[in-house]
């Protein structure tokens, strides 16, 4: 008897996937996090009335939901001064990166990105034979010009870039952006990953027309609104662009229960204000918590703050080691410099007096073993 017959690009991919989840690390630990910290979730929750919202939906969440998603296209639509037909919603940006990829990388094309960026866009264009370009940070930042250098040099069709940026939470002003474009070759779309563009200064979000052919852009529901789980998450860019999308996207992935509440919380701009003040309230007590115990924060346009540790990788990954036997979960940057620092996301008072009261104890752990 014969097993499946995986293609050989399938049969060739490593058995890995981007990231473990904190409640595998709890299995395995044998206990669960009194500080979750390391997923970049807003632990301040979705508006109430998404709550309300999905639990009226839940009513009927048996039903097919609207494949159109025309009701929240046409309300984001007016925010964002486009028609429904530049707007494409899917299963969070992590799967419309991946629509975005089977859309336009045939094995063997170029694709550009930062060495260390969001591992799930590598994993999907891995998935689809592309061959992936790395260019290196720099300052902690990705490097713009860089990118769409080594885009024209390889013929990518392809370049991602996210700004704010994950996972060192820096940003550039959207003005370079702007300026950088005609630097992007012919023939190469620009995925701009703005999951983080509400937690950003003014300014941080280029203006770019919206029928610019080579550009599409991801935003999502997952973070400042509160509602990672329910997946929300949507592209805007030209028409002809974003139509295609249709032709491969799952019409069926997003439910009643997510539509309504994602209208919802599109719809309530005081509580989206709420969550802005108690991130940034957030950011600068770990920045704090850090300078106390002799740690310096990086800049973050984002929900959660890059921690310097002062040394290396390995010295990095074990004090996330160390925080997490001490119920604290955060994660780290996966790839150097960068992972020097650990990842820390935006918590409640009560989050970061654990972590207040973890971190010190782990750095004395460390010393101690070293000494």
């Amino acid at each position: 008897m014969t097993g499946p017959r995986f293609p050989d690009l399938i049969a060739s991919l490593p058995a890995t996937v981007p990231f473990v989840g904190p409640e595998e690390l709890e299995r395995a630990q044998g206990f669960a996090f009194r500080a979750r910290l390391g997923a970049n979730e807003s632990v301040f929750g979705p508006s109430p009335r998404a709550v309300e919202a999905m639990r009226a939906a839940d009513a009927e969440i048996w039903k097919y939901a609207d494949p159109s998603h025309l009701a929240l296209k046409t309300e984001l639509a007016g925010r964002l001064g486009c028609g429904p037909a530049n707007i494409v919603f899917g299963e969070g940006i992590d799967g419309l990166l991946g629509y975005l990829v089977r859309l336009l990388v045939s094995p063997g094309d170029a694709v550009v990105t930062s060495d260390g960026a969001y591992p799930t866009f590598n994993f999907h264009v891995s998935g689809f034979g592309g061959v992936l370009h790395k260019v290196p940070y720099r300052d902690d930042a990705e490097d713009i010009a860089a990118l769409f250098a080594r885009a024209a040099e390889v013929d990518a069709k392809i370049v991602y870039l996210a700004n704010p940026d994950n996972p060192m939470g820096s940003c550039h002003p959207g003005q370079a952006i702007e300026e950088a474009l005609p630097l992007l070759p012919e023939g190469c779309v620009l995925a701009l990953d703005e999951a983080y563009i509400e937690f950003a200064p003014e300014g941080t979000a280029p203006v770019i027309a919206i029928d610019h052919p080579r550009v599409v852009r991801f935003r999502t529901f997952s973070k400042a609104y509160g509602m990672a789980g329910a997946r929300v998450g949507y592209a805007f860019g030209d028409a002809p662009l974003i139509g295609a999308f249709d032709k491969i996207r799952n019409h069926f992935a997003m439910n009643r229960a997510a539509q309504a509440g994602a209208l919802a919380a599109l719809c309530d701009d005081a509580w989206l204000d709420e969550v802005r003040g108690k991130v940034s309230a957030a950011r600068e007590r770990i920045a704090r918590i850090a300078a106390d115990n002799g740690l310096s924060a990086l800049p973050s346009a984002t929900n959660f703050v890059a921690v310097d540790c002062g040394k290396d990788g390995p010295h990095a990954r074990a004090v996330l080691q160390a925080l997490a036997r001490r119920g604290v979960f955060v994660r780290m940057p996966f790839v150097a410099p960068q992972d020097r620092c650990i990842r820390i996301s935006a918590g409640t008072e009560a989050d970061l007096d654990i972590l207040a009261e973890a971190l010190p104890e782990a750095l004395a752990e460390l010393r101690e073993a070293t000494d």
